[in-house]
């Protein structure tokens, strides 16, 4: 018995060395010895005795952008989104026996234009691999993808994002890419609750995929988001995807762990098939605190893949973390390793140009990046930083807004205020896109026109706009006519008005002579109220300045 004790006893103490090597700043008690599995997180084995510790969130992204083609990746199936279902659904993409694929060009090619614009190697080989689950609606019960050996690796995408107290600093990020590969998707499983079962549309079924596996280089929903619309401009400016996330053209796989800075990763988690920016930071920053209150309450995270309930705002286990074992991977036998040429000198004798892909061609026909638009904006028109970002990262604000430049000789710092107050504002207002503001470039260009030379205040010019808006068909020149918003310029009648209201505010005269200048804008805005915001500022101060001296 006494021999037995003092082997449990050098068992436990043997045990809490082992710990205080792994775990050095915390001190443990071991509790008890259970075979039971433990599968909640709210029962930890140890208890943890040391101070809180500050953990911080990490957070790697995968997406899965669709790629801008006519047909599938391996038929000939057209891609058209919301057909009805199954009509667009070849024998391959049935999975029907005797089916080979046939590889689609014009998706290798946006592969490699967007691994191009993210700064990625091209691997001049790569190789398709099968990856098994069984879904209802994956027909052969595996994905064709790479694995072993992906079309593109070791990128980086920089991004910039609004943040501070006033929401106008620009912070600047960069997340490493670690792989772009090509693949297929799966089809689409309706649930039907009230019939109790589920039926399977196969028009997605083979649609081709770019995924992008970044690395774990966020610390927050907010980090990953601006990854995310980043990366969401380039595809879209590229034309590779169209990055339609409300028509699932762009899913997001989030990986969410959290550790001690210093200390290595923490378990991570995977919340699925995220929809929507705004979801995405918020499904993130969830995450990281439900990992955090785990933690300090003395449970473990387990390694999980969850979803995210928009309703509740809050993320729910869906089952288990697959690993690579799980997939069972192998060679695709039906398909050759996929050889892309890095110019026209390379490419074999008496092969056809037209049936293979150049990188170098590729490589010369890419446009302008949002982050060199952003930066030529702000040299071309001296505008800050955060009129640049705001400026990209509306589809068509740019356009807009040089057009109107164009049209005007109004300053473009002046010009910047109008399109991104006035303009964006009614536009996120109503939920609109720039193509259908009802207020032309050249309109507001007339508008402003009107302004800068003195036909009109700027407070009128605030009016004009918003009939502008109300009624697209009249001109500025017409509202300002029908509704008398022309500058009061007459200096007798400005005298009188101005007079009136200083004699109606005696207190505030005295405190303009008494050394109290910030008063004269109160009088000055009393007088516009007067005129209906039709008096010329420059006047009118001058006036008032003259009466209070």
């Amino acid at each position: 018995m006494a021999a037995s004790s003092v082997a449990a006893s050098e068992l436990l103490q043997n045990m809490n060395k082992h710990i205080s090597i792994l775990y050095p700043k915390a001190s443990y008690v071991i509790r008890r010895i259970s075979t039971s599995r433990q599968r909640s997180d709210s029962q930890p084995q140890l208890r943890v005795k040391s101070a809180p510790k500050q953990l911080v969130g990490v957070v790697g992204l995968e997406v899965h952008a669709q790629i801008n083609s006519n047909t599938k990746l391996f038929s000939g199936s057209s891609v058209r989104f919301s057909a009805p279902p199954n009509s667009l659904v070849s024998p391959f993409d049935a999975s029907l026996p005797g089916t080979l694929p046939v590889l689609n060009t014009r998706c290798v090619k946006a592969a490699v234009m967007t691994a191009l614009a993210l700064n990625c190697t091209i691997n001049r080989t790569s190789l398709f691999d099968r990856k098994h689950y069984f879904y209802a609606d994956l027909p052969a019960g595996y994905q064709i993808t790479q694995q072993r050996r992906p079309i593109a690796v070791d990128g980086f995408l920089d991004y910039s994002f609004l943040g501070g107290k006033k929401r106008n600093q620009v912070f600047k990020r960069t997340v490493s890419i670690k792989q772009i590969q090509l693949e297929q998707d799966s089809g689409k499983s309706l649930h039907d609750d009230l019939r109790s079962q589920t039926l399977i549309d196969l028009n997605r079924a083979g649609v081709g995929l770019m995924e992008l596996v970044m690395e774990p280089d966020m610390s927050c929903g907010e980090e990953a988001a601006a990854a995310v619309g980043e990366l969401q401009l380039i595809l879209q400016t590229l034309g590779t995807c169209q990055a339609n996330m409300s028509e699932g053209q762009l899913r997001v796989d989030a990986n969410v762990s959290v550790h001690e800075p210093g200390e290595p990763l923490g378990i991570r988690t995977e919340v699925k098939n995220i929809n929507s920016i705004r979801y995405l930071a918020k499904a993130i920053d969830y995450e990281i605190q439900r990992q955090i209150a785990v933690l300090q309450r003395g449970g473990t995270v387990q390694s999980q893949t969850r979803a995210f309930d928009s309703k509740s705002g809050e993320t729910v286990p869906m089952r288990d973390k697959e690993g690579l074992q799980d997939y069972r991977f192998m060679p695709e036998p039906n398909l050759p390793p996929l050889i892309v040429y890095e110019d026209n000198a390379s490419l074999p004798a008496g092969i056809d140009a037209r049936q293979v892909v150049v990188v170098q061609e590729i490589r010369e026909a890419l446009p302008e990046m949002p982050a060199v638009k952003r930066e030529r904006l702000v040299q071309t028109y001296g505008l800050l930083p955060e009129h640049s970002l705001t400026l990209v990262n509306e589809d068509g604000l740019v356009e807009y807004f040089e057009e109107v430049l164009k049209a005007t000789n109004k300053e473009p710092r002046k010009v910047i205020g109008w399109v991104t107050n006035e303009l964006v504002g009614q536009l996120k207002q109503q939920d609109m896109s720039v193509s259908q503001s009802p207020i032309a470039p050249s309109a507001l260009a007339e508008l402003l026109e009107l302004q800068e030379t003195g036909h009109i205040s700027s407070s009128a010019a605030r009016r004009v706009f918003q009939e502008m808006w109300r009624s697209p068909g009249k001109t500025a020149l017409q509202i300002i006519q029908e509704q008398d918003l022309g500058l009061v310029s007459d200096t007798a009648q400005l005298h009188n008005i101005c007079q009136e209201v200083l004699d109606s505010h005696p207190d505030e005269v005295n405190a303009i002579r008494g050394g109290n200048k910030k008063v004269l804008n109160k009088l000055m805005g009393l007088v516009q109220r007067e005129t209906k915001g039709r008096a010329d500022p420059v006047l009118v101060r001058k006036i008032i300045q003259e009466k209070t001296s």
